[in-house]
C-alpha cells in the first residue's frame, strides 16, 4: 500500500470509530428518551383515569345534590302552602268568632305559623347551602 492510502485508511478507521461511538451514544440517549416517554405516557394515562374517576364521582355527587335539592324545594313549597292555608284559616276564624275561645285558637295557629316559618326558614337555608354546594361541584367539574 501506498503511504497516502494507509494514512487515508487510518483516518477512515478513526472516523468509523467516532461514528460508531456517536451512534452508540445516540442509541443510548434514544433508549433513555424512549423510557422517559413511556413513563410520561403511563403517567398521563394514570392522570386521565384519575380525572375520569373524579369526574364520575362529581357527577354522582351533583346528581344526589340535585335530587336532595328537589326534595327540599318540594318540602318548602308544601310548607308554604300549609302556611298560606293556615293564614286563610286564621283570617276566617277572626271573622267568624269572637271571645276567648277564638283568641286561644288564633294564638295556637300563630304558634304553628311561627314554627312553620322557622321550619321553612331552616329548609330555605338548607336549600341555599345545597345550591351553593351544587354550584361548587358544577364549577369543579
Amino acid at each position: 500500500r501506498l503511504p497516502g492510502q494507509q494514512q487515508e485508511l487510518n483516518s477512515l478507521m478513526q472516523r468509523k470509530s467516532a461514528v460508531n461511538e456517536e451512534n452508540a451514544r445516540l442509541k443510548n440517549e434514544f433508549g433513555n428518551l424512549n423510557r422517559k416517554f413511556k413513563d410520561k405516557s403511563q403517567e398521563l394515562k394514570d392522570t386521565e383515569e384519575c380525572a375520569q374517576k373524579k369526574e364520575e364521582q362529581n357527577r354522582l355527587v351533583i346528581k344526589n345534590l340535585e335530587e336532595e335539592n328537589k326534595g327540599l324545594n318540594i318540602c318548602c313549597a308544601d310548607l308554604l302552602s300549609d302556611l298560606e292555608k293556615l293564614r286563610k284559616q286564621e283570617a276566617q276564624w277572626k271573622k267568624e268568632k269572637s271571645g276567648n275561645d277564638t283568641r286561644i285558637k288564633v294564638q295556637k295557629k300563630r304558634e304553628q305559623i311561627k314554627s312553620l316559618h322557622r321550619t321553612c326558614s331552616n329548609l330555605s337555608s338548607q336549600v341555599d347551602v345545597k345550591q351553593e354546594e351544587l354550584f361548587q361541584k358544577d364549577y369543579d367539574v
